[in-house]
């Protein structure tokens, strides 16, 4: 090969993570946007993180790859193969601890947004019960009192309110097998546990209307499972708990 296409092929190899690591002074939300709820705060940055390594293991694999194909093929005018080697102990040693090096550190990242994300507390302000039901949810008021419930249907899905800015405990089960309660903009997913009550905490922060669905395969309707999460101002939130105050809607 020609000293100008080595010279080319290394600049390529440095330029590719360039390209990949830089551009934009701020990270890409990669399909998620920032600051939508509290959860976004602590599992963007992480997700960002993972993404990025994917793509520095990428880069240097693909590196790997080229390299051999590029610098160590057979000359046309070589009489003979190449030097066979069946297997070196420092690269073996070295394939082994990256990877094991890479996984801990993103293990470490999980566990402690996890910790953050699922953290019970006394500071929430509101209360909102959710229950999977083969096809839709139930979304219960406590503040409206006891039968201020919201079923939804697989033909007329519900619309859960939250309220701007201020936290909310949602106490989360199900009454007949494992659904998925799940709003993607939101980056959180829990689960709904037949004979289980899990609990889940988070503020959103910003105004609108999420699409929500479950996201766990639960029967023959399970794509039907939709519900629009919507953010409001405090007061409208409170409107509306005074409109179904008092009777199952």
């Amino acid at each position: 090969m020609s000293s100008s296409k080595i010279r080319s092929l290394r600049g390529l190899a440095l330029v590719l993570p360039a390209l990949f690591l830089t551009g934009c002074s701020k990270v890409s939300g990669l399909g998620f946007e920032e600051g939508l709820s509290s959860v976004n705060d602590q599992s963007l940055s992480l997700w960002q993180g993972a993404w990025i390594t994917a793509g520095v293991v990428g880069v240097f694999t693909l590196i790997l790859i080229m390299w051999p194909a590029f610098f160590h093929r057979l000359k046309k005018d070589g009489p003979e193969f190449p030097k066979q080697t069946q297997y070196s102990i420092p690269i073996e040693i070295v394939y082994t601890i990256i990877p094991f090096i890479i996984v801990a550190v993103l293990f470490y990242f999980t566990a402690k947004k996890e910790t953050v994300i699922s953290a019970k507390t006394d500071t929430y302000k509101h209360e909102i019960t959710v229950e999977g039901i083969q096809w839709s949810w139930q979304f219960g008021y406590p503040e409206a009192g006891s039968a201020a419930v919201v079923t939804g249907t697989p033909a007329q899905p519900p619309i859960l309110y939250i309220p701007l800015g201020e936290k909310v405990r949602y106490t989360i089960t199900s009454n007949d097998v494992v659904h998925g309660f799940w709003i993607p903009a939101f980056m959180i997913q829990m689960q709904n546990l037949p004979g289980v009550t899990n609990h889940l905490e988070f503020t959103a922060n910003k105004l609108g209307d999420y699409p929500g669905r479950c996201n766990i395969l639960c029967g023959r309707n399970h794509s039907q499972m939709l519900f629009t999460a919507r953010v409001v101002t405090p007061a409208q939130y409170q409107a509306y708990l005074e409109t179904i105050k008092g009777s199952a809607a």
